[in-house]
Order: structure tokens, then sequence, then C-alpha cells
């Protein structure tokens, strides 16, 4: 059976004109680039997870899922201060009731935004974003500048639906009709493509976007500036030139602006200087994020909480303090006793000392592949592959709000989704801490 507008859900830009044809042992789609035909193809996969395991003798071992799920309740309940890492390729409504669970332990709450574009959520919280939905892009959009990113190769979708190369209601003529300038130390397959390439010198970001900001106010920046960054003072100006004179400019950043020195500043000073960019013409601020629903995790806990990830609920309140209460540090301080992994190989993700102490501790994973966090870890349950087994919602890149709609069902009777392991965990923490009334909230 053919099914048609399917939404990915490989990476952020959540591309909505997939075409399925799916029967047994057998899956063909159209539309998709290779991560997303990756993503596809690990529905029928010989190695997909299909059964809980729990570790005996230092070996995975198969198991009943009641057992499974009795087990990960007692390693939670007994923690004092449980991990939760809610992984992005999972829907919202998995992350809510995570983030309820959180709550209600009193764990550490975190997700993929910690490893990635924390920086870039802090600095929007510092200055605010200027923002567009990716069709303004396409439809208005006649300047794109991706700053330290590479999405021909990262998310090549992005550039052929929204950013490059579609012909929108004003751009008519595609490719033509739009200027492309890239910012980065390489020389990437998106800087040769581009119109032009800035190739700063890494690490001088801020000092880039500061002289920037400077020739703005209509002053020259010092020429030191020309050696810090390695980038002319002329071109500097015809860059500036380029952004002031289009109809509706864009800065889609990457991970190569928040992970350089400065981090979350950068991404500050750069959404301040469009904020001064809009005195001459229309600019907007975009992040180019890589995992599918990166931006769900954030916006749910901040709806319910008030923070967009890192959150501590040790003493009965959220707290926020990125450095103190995110993954990587309260793993290298070893200030948690248990962890929670949910659709993400965490271990694959953190520095060796991070990873070696998450190997000491209990550890429950819930994903559909075997990776290296599956291997050290004590409780393994099978996880649904949302978008395509069951429904439920995703943030796309630019943070608007898409239903996805399944083309089959889960694989499994015990569970239809992760939001329902995760209920069904939630339930049997909820009986072992003899709380089955803690709060209207939680039924």
């Amino acid at each position: 059976m053919v099914f048609k507008n399917i939404i990915c859900p490989a990476c952020g830009a959540a591309c909505d004109d997939i075409q399925v044809e799916f029967g047994e042992e057998k899956i063909e789609a159209k539309n998709l680039c290779k991560m997303g035909n990756a993503k596809f193809k690990a529905i029928i996969s010989s190695r997909r997870l299909r059964q809980p395991l729990i570790k005996e003798g230092g070996k995975l071992m198969a198991a009943a899922w009641d057992e499974a799920l009795e087990k990960a309740a007692d390693i939670l309940v007994s923690a004092k201060r449980p991990l939760l890492f809610m992984g992005s390729e999972t829907s919202c409504e998995a992350h809510e009731v995570g983030l309820m669970i959180g709550e209600y332990l009193g764990a550490i709450v975190d997700s993929n935004t910690t490893i990635g574009n924390g920086p870039t959520a802090m600095g929007i919280q510092e200055s605010g974003k200027v923002g567009a939905t990716e069709g303004q892009k396409k439809n208005r959009g006649d300047l794109v500048v991706y700053w330290g990113t590479n999405p021909l190769e990262s998310m090549p979708r992005q550039m052929s639906r929204y950013g490059v190369f579609p012909r929108g209601y004003w751009t008519k003529h595609g490719r033509f009709d739009r200027t492309i300038i890239t910012v980065d130390p390489r020389k990437t397959p998106t800087a040769t493509a581009s119109d032009l390439h800035v190739q700063l010198k890494p690490n001088s970001d801020y000092e880039l976007i500061s002289a920037l900001l400077t020739l703005l106010h209509g002053k020259i920046p010092h020429h030191s500036v020309e050696e810090i960054t390695g980038v002319p003072i002329p071109v500097m100006e015809n860059m500036l030139d380029l952004m002031k004179h289009c109809n509706l400019g864009s800065i889609s950043v990457g991970l190569g602006l928040s992970s350089s020195l400065g981090k979350h500043r950068n991404v500050e000073i750069a959404m301040n200087f469009v904020k001064e960019l809009n005195n001459y013409s229309k600019f907007t601020f975009g992040i180019l994020r890589g995992h599918c629903n990166v931006a769900g995790f954030s916006q749910i806990a901040s709806y319910m909480y008030g923070y967009p990830f890192g959150l501590d609920f040790t003493r009965g309140y959220p707290r926020y303090n990125p450095g103190e209460f995110t993954t990587v540090d309260v793993l290298r301080e070893k200030d948690v006793d248990a962890a929670f992994v949910m659709c993400t190989d965490l271990l694959n993700q953190i520095p060796t000392d991070c990873a070696a102490y998450l190997a000491e501790i209990p550890l429950i994973y819930l994903d559909t592949s075997p990776c290296p966090t599956m291997v050290v870890s004590d409780i393994v349950l099978p996880g649904i592959i949302d978008a395509m087994e069951c429904d439920g919602t995703f943030y796309r890149l630019d943070d608007v709000a898409v239903h996805v709609e399944p083309f089959t069902d889960s694989p499994f009777e015990f569970t239809k989704s992760n939001e329902d392991t995760l209920k069904q965990l939630f339930a049997k923490i909820k009986e072992k801490r003899n709380h089955t009334d803690f709060s209207p909230f939680y039924i």
C-alpha cells in the first residue's frame, strides 16, 4: 500500500512530502535524503530491538515486559537523584510524560539540546529572536547566510525545500533569485556552492560580528580585526552591503557558531546584529537543528516549567543552571546515581569520563536499535518509531508544530508508543512510592 504526505523523523527539517510503499518485510520511500532513507529502513531492520532485555551475569538476556518495567521502576525509585535524558527522536507527548516523571522523582531531566544547541537556547534567552518560518524564507527570502553549518551535507533538503533552490511566491526563479553567503572556516560543499564564502579563522565569530556591527553603525573597525578574523574589511563591507539591501534575509546558524569560543555570547551578539539589520531590511535568525524533534523538548519544558533544558527537580520545584544541572556536568561530578536514557545514543555524545561513569551506575535504555548505550545498560526497553508506527507532535527546526501520522501500527502487543511505555513506567513508579493519589495532574 502507498501512503502519501508522511513526515520524516530523521532531522529537524521534518519533511512532510514523503511517499511510502509499505508491505510485509518491504518498504520503499520517495523524496528522501540519505539520512531519511536510513531512518525509514530501520522499521524492517533485522537489528531492531524487538523484546525487553535485562542484564544478568554481565549479559543482556530476554525478559518479560512486566519484569523489565518492574526492575526499571525499582532502579528509579531507589535512586536518590536519577538522571532522565529525553532524546529527541520521539514525540512531544513522550517528553511531557518524561518531564512529569522527573518532577515526581526529584530528578535531573535533560535532552539533546544540552549537547548541541544549548548555547543557542541560552543566547535566545539573553536577547530574544527575530524569527520566521521556513515557508517565509522560501516565498520571500532573497538572501541566505549559512553561519557555522554545512547543510548541503548535514540537512540537504533544507536547501532544496526552503533555503536555496525552491521557487517561492516572490522568488519565482528559485536559486537565481537568491544570494547565498557561507561563513565557515572550512571550504565545505555549501561554501563552494555559495556566491560568497567568508572564510574566517576558527573561534573568531564574535569578533567578526562585532566588526559588522561597527560597520553597520557607520564606523570603520580597527584594522587589527583583519588579523584576528582573517577576513579583510572590504569583504565585510561587501557582505554587509548585501545584507542591508535584500528584501528578506536570514541567518541560519549551526553548531559552528554556538560551539566556538564565546558560546552563547556569539549567538547573543548575532541576534542583536539581526535586530539592527531590520532598520535597513527585513532580516531573521534561524537554527538548523540536527535532530528531528530536538526543538520539541525545549518547547514542552519551557511551557511546563519555564526552562528549555537541564531541569533539576531535587528540591521539588524546577531549577535551571547550565554548567551545574546539565548532563555532562552531573555525570562528571558524579551527582546522579541512576539514569534513564530514551531515544538517543548518549554514550557516544559525551566525554570519556562522563561515559565511564554512566556505565557504572544503573542504566535504563529505551530505543529501537542496538548502540553503545545499550551495551552498558541494565534494562533495555524496545522503542516505537514515531511518525511511522504511532502519531504524535514534532516541532520543526523553525519551531512550527507538526502532527505526525503513522502508516502502520506498533509491532508490539505490550506498548503502543513511547508515550504509552512511559505512562506504564510512571504507573509502576507511583505504585512503589505509594503515592497513587499524588496529584490529579498526573492521572
